[in-house]
């Protein structure tokens, strides 16, 4: 079954992940815990479920975007007897559905990723030991939560590791967006402006990898700071309406909405390809481009042509995450990372809950360095220790030159 030999696959190249299991299966830190869990389901997923289930949890899951889980993976979950409510091509009905089975769970720690499934526990008032959430949108809801005083329960924002968002957002959605492109339009990059909406991270990453495929590289950005980062980086930096009368493909990766506008359509080329990288599908205004086309048709598997009259505009993905959808999602030795942050979370909640307040927390330091550490070694690399000396001198405000 296909399933199976993806998630075989990836199993054998998360090696960070398989070492922190072998630890939870000794010490089955999750022992009569029901985790609920709303993420992309996929292979790497799957590798964590089975983690947590070794762990001694019992796991419901669903995905947590309309098109991003991928059937073969979701089906073979359910052949092992795990609760798994995902199906690719959901609509939003059938995903809040989802959504809400995995709530009757009532589980007790919350993976989650873009807080869909939090809200939800949090609309019913349920009560959970904590949560972990994995991406940049989902955090900044969370905090805004925190900030307002309404967050029931605490919430480590495994986005927020070093060991996430460095490798996660950067090289994994680098990497994973323009493979998402490749496939959806068998394309060549090499030669075309790219405009690249965002330079956090995620953004960073795409436009790395874009200009590494030949590409010239526009930034949008409404930050200051990241704008001159950019300009320093070597990209070329304006705003959207001045990209869009340039532009040959867009790349939303802001976790905002409404970047890609209706004038900024009027203004794009024929042609013109709109992609987005953010977690849910408001940062092209997908709205706006369907009443001002005159026809929509699908040109390729994951691409609608939007005919408006004196030129055609491309969408990919539906204007979800162009990566899941047209694609496999990040790749697996960065995932390796992101999951195992995600496992060392789960087992941070299950024996300090009581401890903690309701709100936002970032991933402990110790657990941090470990799975760098962990990833390290897994690659045959050593690195330098400091020396007695050395973190005296780095320690003692005494020491001069």
């Amino acid at each position: 079954m296909e399933g199976f030999r993806k998630i075989d696959w990836a199993e054998k190249h998360m090696k960070v992940l398989a070492r922190i299991r072998e630890e939870m299966r000794k010490d089955r830190p999750l022992e009569g815990l029901r985790v609920g869990m709303a993420l992309h389901v996929e292979a790497k997923t799957a590798v964590l479920v089975k983690t947590l289930i070794e762990a001694g949890a019992e796991v419901a899951i669903t995905g947590c975007n309309p098109m991003s889980s991928q059937d073969d993976v979701a089906n073979a979950l359910r052949e092992m007897g795990i609760k798994c409510y995902a199906k690719r091509g959901m609509s939003v009905e059938e995903y809040y559905t989802a959504i809400a089975r995995v709530a009757d769970f009532r589980p007790d720690i919350v993976v989650d990723d873009g807080a869909d499934l939090i809200f939800e526990l949090h609309r019913r008032g349920q009560k959970v030991r904590g949560a972990s959430e994995e991406t940049t949108t989902g955090v900044l809801r969370l905090k805004a939560m925190e900030k307002e005083g309404v967050l029931q329960f605490p919430v480590i924002a495994v986005n927020d590791a070093l060991t996430k968002y460095l490798f996660d957002n950067r090289y994994g959605t680098g990497q994973s967006t323009v493979d998402g492109i490749m496939r959806a339009t068998n394309m060549l990059l090499a030669g075309k402006r790219v405009v690249v909406a965002g330079y956090g991270w995620c953004g960073r990453g795409i436009a790395m990898r874009c200009r590494g495929m030949g590409a010239n590289v526009i930034i949008t950005e409404v930050d200051e700071i990241r704008a001159l980062e950019a300009i320093m980086d070597g990209f070329t930096v304006m705003d959207m309406d001045s990209a869009s009368e340039i532009g040959d493909v867009f790349i939303t990766a802001t976790g905002n909405r409404d970047v890609v506008r209706e004038e900024h359509m009027m203004k794009m080329k024929d042609g013109a390809i709109l992609a987005n990288a953010g977690h849910f599908n408001v940062e092209v205004d997908v709205r706006a481009l369907e009443r001002i086309a005159r026809s929509v048709r699908e040109v390729r598997k994951n691409v609608k042509e939007y005919d408006l009259g004196n030129k055609r505009l491309y969408l990919l993905a539906e204007g979800r995450l162009v990566n899941l959808v047209a694609g496999d999602g990040h790749p697996i030795e960065v995932m390796d990372m992101s999951f195992s942050d995600q496992a060392l979370a789960v087992r941070y909640i299950a024996e300090n809950w009581e401890k903690l307040e309701k709100r936002v927390y970032r991933l402990p330091e110790e657990l941090d360095r470990k799975v760098a550490r962990l990833k390290l070694e897994t690659l045959g690399i050593k690195i330098d220790r400091l020396s007695e000396e050395q973190i005296k001198y780095l320690t003692d405000w005494r020491s001069g030159t």
